[in-house]
């Protein structure tokens, strides 16, 4: 059990529908760590916004959210770098 609680958005699952089953592993493996440590290494936080972040996997982004306060770990989008930052 995480010291965060993971939450995945219903986009996420439409985002991995196309992702290589290769990558597709490394990335959910990389959501779970989430949990455990929502500050990984090399994770970036967004311009604009005050708890969002992203952290690369391959040429992939997975794009979440951080509540400190309900330690909480929201998870958006994992996409593509190309369409990562597109709204």
């Amino acid at each position: 059990m995480g010291a965060y609680r993971l939450n995945i958005s219903n986009a996420v699952k439409q985002d991995v529908r196309n992702v290589e089953r290769a990558i597709l592993d490394r990335i959910l493996q990389k959501i779970r760590s989430l949990a455990d440590k929502p500050f990984p290494t090399g994770c970036r936080k967004l311009k604009g916004s005050s708890a969002s972040y992203r952290v690369r996997v391959g040429d992939y982004r997975i794009i979440y959210e951080v509540d400190t306060q309900n330690r909480t770990v929201t998870v958006f989008h994992v996409r593509h770098r190309k369409d990562a930052y597109q709204k």
